[in-house]
C-alpha cells in the first residue's frame, strides 16, 4: 500500500514538474512575441486638430474604403451624365412623307394638265390654268397640315421648275432631311438643325430657284422629333456610377505630409484608418493574443511530447528560450529597416535557429519551430500594417529553414554545417527567382543580383552563426549534439586512450557493444550514435581494477580465486560508479553518464552470488544487486542488454545461429522478467525488433569460415 502511495504521489509530482517546466517558457516566449509584434499590428495614434500643421508625415496603417469619398465621386460621376433623349421615328417618318407628298402632287397635277389637254377637240384651243387655279387644285389632293402649314408661293414655285429639276432637288432634300432628323431634333437646337439643312442646300449643285423653294419649304420640314428619355437617362447614369472605382485608403499611403495643413477632409480620412487618439481600440491586441496563443500552444503540445519521451530537461527547455528569443530579435532588428523595396528579410539568418534545435534537441522539433518562425516573421515584416501578413517572407522563412533540415544530413564534423549552408544558399535563391518571376513588376539584372546575394548571405551566416553559437549551448547548458557526440567517438580522446592500454579486454568489448547497440537503436529510431559513444565509455570504470575482469586476465591467475565471493562482488558491482566518478571529473554529458550509471540497472550479479549461497545459506540478494538506477532511456536500456548478450556470446565456444537466437532472447527476457527494463520507454514490439537487429548483427560477425588445414595435414 505504502508503494502505491509513492509511486502515485512520485507520478504526480513528475506531472506537475513537467507543467512547470513547458508553461513557464512558453508564457515567457508568449509574453515576449506579444511585446515584440505590437506594433505591428496597433497603429501609433495622434493628438491632431483641425487646420493645424501636421508635426510628421502620417500613413495609414490599414487599408479602407473611403466610403464618404465614394459616394461623392459616384454622385459627380451620375450627374455629369448628359440627359438621354428618343428619337421619334414616326415624326421623322411623317415629315418625310409631308415632303414626298409634296412633290408627288405637283407631279401628278402636271399629268393630269397634260392629258387634259391631250384629250380635247384639237379644234380647241389648249386650257391655261392660273398659278391660283394650280394651286386651288393642288390643295384638293394634298393633307390639310401640309396646306396649312405651306405657303401657296412655296407651291408656285415649285410648279414653276421642270420636273427633272424637282426630281433632283427631292432627292437631295430628302437625304439631307433624313439624316438630319435621324439625329435627333430638340427644342433647344431645332433652329441649329434648320440652318444646317439650308446650308446643305445652298451648297448643293442645282437651280438657285429651285435652291430658294428647298430653304423656305425647311421650316416645315424640320420639327422636333426627339424627346427626354426618363428610363435611358436613369439606366445610363446608373450604368455610370457602378463603373465608379470606389476610393481605397491603401496601408502604406501618405495621408498627411509633415508641415501639410490638416484640412476637414484629411481629419476625416485620418479618423476613418483609426490613427486619431479617440479611434483608439483593443481588438488589434486580442487577435494579436489569440494569434500568439495557437502559437504557443502549438510549441506547448510539441515540449509536452518530447517530456512524455523523457527527452525534455531544464537545459533544453533554456535553449528553445534562447534559440527563439535570438531568431525573432533578429527578424525584428532586421525589419526596421526593411521596405518594399529593399526586401532585406532575405537577408535574416532564419535557418540558424533550425539548424541549432535539430543538432541539440531533435528534427521534429526543428520542423515545428522553423513553421512556427515562418508565421510569427509574416507579421513582423508585414510593413507594421495591421491587418496584413507579409506572404513572400513566411514562404521564404519556411523553405530557407527546410532546406537546412534536409542539407543537414550524417554530421561527421562541424565542417558539415557549412556544407549544408551551400544548399540552404540555392533554396533561398531558387525561392527569391520564384518571387520575381511571378511578380508583375520589372527587375533589372542588378536587382535580381542584389536580391539573391542576400539569400546566398543569410545561407552561410546562418552556418556561422551555427557554428558559433553550438559550443555555447553544449559547454554552457551541458546539451548533447551529434557534433559533440562524434568528437567523443575519437579514439584519442584521454579516457578512451586510458582505456585501450589498461583494459585493453574491455576496450574490445566496448567497441562491440557500441556496434551491436548503434544497430539496435537504429532498428526502434533511437538515437544510435548516442548509444555508440556512450557503450564506448559503459565500462570506464573498470581500469580501476583492470585485472579483476576476465576479458582483461590474459595469462594471468584470476585475483577472485584468492578472495571471498562478497568481495569479489563488491569490486564488480563498482566498476559503473567508478566509472560515473571518472566521467564526471572529465566533464562529459550527462547522457554518457547515465548510460555508464545505469547500464546494469539492479541485476543480480549471480555467479558470485550463487558462490556466496553456497557457504551462507542466509545471504542477501541486495547485496550481489547493483544499486541502480534501472535503464531511464531507450539507448540505455539497449546498452544494458547488449552488454550482457555480447558478454554471453563470446563465452560460446562455437556460436552458431541457433545458439545466438537463443542466447540473445533468453538474456531479454531475463532483463524484462528482473524488472531491469520497467523505466525504459521501451516496448514489446522495440525489444522484438532489438533481438532481431542483435542477432543480425552478431551472425554477420560470427559468421562461419574456412577451416584452414595445418602443415602436417596439408603434407
Amino acid at each position: 500500500m505504502k508503494n502505491k502511495l509513492y509511486h502515485s504521489f512520485q507520478k504526480i509530482f513528475r506531472i506537475q514538474t513537467r507543467s512547470i517546466l513547458i508553461t513557464l517558457p512558453v508564457l515567457v516566449l508568449g509574453i515576449f512575441t506579444v511585446l515584440l509584434t505590437l506594433n505591428n499590428v496597433y497603429t501609433e495614434t495622434y493628438d491632431i486638430e483641425r487646420f493645424n500643421r501636421a508635426k510628421e508625415t502620417i500613413r495609414s496603417p490599414i487599408t479602407i474604403e473611403n466610403e464618404s469619398e465614394t459616394q461623392r465621386k459616384v454622385r459627380e460621376t451620375s450627374l455629369a451624365v448628359e440627359d438621354r433623349y428618343s428619337v421619334s421615328e414616326e415624326i421623322t417618318e411623317e415629315r418625310l412623307n409631308y415632303i414626298e407628298e409634296i412633290f408627288e402632287a405637283i407631279s401628278k397635277l402636271d399629268n393630269r394638265l397634260e392629258n387634259e389637254n391631250h384629250s380635247a377637240d384639237t379644234a380647241e384651243p389648249e386650257v391655261t390654268l392660273t398659278e391660283a387655279e394650280k394651286v386651288k387644285r393642288l390643295n384638293q389632293i394634298l393633307s390639310p397640315e401640309i396646306i396649312e402649314a405651306v405657303g401657296e408661293n412655296i407651291f408656285i414655285q415649285l410648279i414653276d421648275l421642270g420636273e427633272a429639276e424637282r426630281q433632283e432637288g427631292k432627292e437631295i432634300f430628302i437625304e439631307t432631311l433624313r439624316n438630319t432628323l435621324n439625329e435627333g431634333v430638340r427644342t433647344q437646337n431645332i433652329q441649329t438643325a434648320r440652318n444646317n439643312v439650308k446650308q446643305n442646300v445652298m451648297y448643293a449643285k442645282m437651280n438657285v430657284n429651285l435652291k430658294q423653294v428647298l430653304i423656305d419649304l425647311t421650316d416645315f420640314a424640320i420639327v422636333e422629333n426627339s424627346f427626354f428619355d426618363p428610363e435611358r437617362t436613369t439606366e445610363a447614369r446608373n450604368e455610370a456610377a457602378s463603373s465608379v472605382d470606389p476610393v481605397i485608403i491603401r496601408a502604406g499611403e501618405i495621408i498627411v505630409r509633415e508641415g501639410q495643413i490638416i484640412t476637414n477632409e484629411v481629419y476625416e480620412e485620418l479618423a476613418l484608418v483609426g490613427v486619431l487618439d479617440k479611434e483608439r481600440n483593443i481588438f488589434p491586441i486580442v487577435g494579436l493574443i489569440i494569434f500568439i496563443l495557437l502559437i504557443t500552444g502549438v510549441l506547448a503540445y510539441e515540449m509536452d511530447r518530447l517530456a512524455k519521451q523523457k527527452r525534455l530537461d531544464f537545459r533544453k527547455v533554456i535553449s528553445i528560450i534562447i534559440v527563439t528569443i535570438l531568431i525573432l530579435s533578429l527578424m525584428k532588428v532586421v525589419s526596421i529597416y526593411t521596405t518594399q523595396t529593399n526586401r532585406l528579410y532575405f537577408l535574416v539568418p532564419i535557418a540558424t535557429g533550425t539548424l541549432l534545435m535539430k543538432q541539440l534537441i531533435r528534427e521534429r522539433m526543428a520542423i515545428v519551430l522553423s513553421v512556427l518562425y515562418a508565421i510569427i516573421g509574416s507579421i513582423i515584416f508585414n510593413g507594421e500594417i495591421p491587418g496584413s501578413l507579409n506572404f513572400e517572407a513566411a514562404v521564404y522563412f519556411f523553405f530557407s529553414q527546410m532546406a537546412a533540415i534536409i542539407f543537414l544530413r550524417n554530421v561527421k564534423d562541424r565542417l558539415s554545417i557549412v556544407r549544408s549552408g551551400i544548399g540552404m544558399a540555392i533554396i533561398n535563391v531558387l525561392t527569391i527567382l520564384i518571387f520575381i518571376l511571378l511578380s508583375f513588376e520589372k527587375y533589372g539584372l542588378k536587382d535580381i543580383m542584389i536580391q539573391s546575394g542576400f539569400g546566398v548571405a543569410s545561407a552561410f551566416l546562418s552556418a556561422v552563426l551555427t557554428l558559433g553559437l553550438l559550443p555555447f549551448f553544449e559547454t554552457s547548458l551541458g546539451i548533447l549534439s551529434d557534433i559533440k557526440l562524434l568528437s567523443l567517438s575519437n579514439p584519442n580522446q584521454p579516457l578512451l586512450r586510458k582505456l585501450l592500454v589498461e583494459a585493453p579486454g574491455t576496450y574490445h568489448h566496448s567497441i562491440m557493444v557500441a556496434n551491436l547497440s548503434e544497430t539496435a537503436c537504429e532498428a526502434i529510431g533511437a538515437n544510435g550514435l548516442l548509444a555508440r559513444v556512450g557503450a564506448y565509455y559503459h565500462d570506464i570504470g573498470k581500469t580501476v581494477r583492470p585485472h579483476y575482469f576476465i576479458e582483461n586476465q590474459l595469462s594471468i591467475k584470476n585475483p577472485h580465486d584468492s578472495i571471498s565471493p562478497k568481495q569479489s562482488a563488491e569490486i564488480i558491482i563498482s566498476h559503473p560508479y567508478d566509472g560515473v566518478t571518472m566521467l564526471k571529473e572529465q566533464r562529459l554529458p550527462k547522457e554518457i553518464i547515465d548510460i555508464a550509471k545505469q547500464h546494469h540497472g539492479t541485476s543480480l550479479l549471480k555467479y558470485f552470488y550463487f558462490q556466496e549461497k553456497k557457504n551462507n545459506e542466509n545471504v542477501k540478494e541486495a547485496e550481489f544487486r547493483y544499486p541502480g538506477p534501472k535503464p531511464q532511456t531507450k539507448e540505455a536500456a539497449i546498452v544494458c542488454i547488449c552488454d550482457s548478450v555480447e558478454a554471453a556470446v563470446r563465452s560460446l565456444k562455437e556460436p552458431t545461429e541457433e545458439k545466438i537466437e537463443e542466447i540473445v532472447a533468453s538474456i531479454i527476457q531475463d532483463r524484462m522478467i528482473d524488472g531491469q527494463l520497467d523505466e525504459a520507454p521501451i516496448t514489446l514490439m522495440d525489444l522484438k525488433n532489438i533481438r532481431i537487429a542483435i542477432c543480425e548483427s552478431l551472425k554477420g560477425i560470427f559468421h562461419s569460415r574456412i577451416q584452414y588445414p595445418s602443415k602436417e595435414e596439408a603434407k
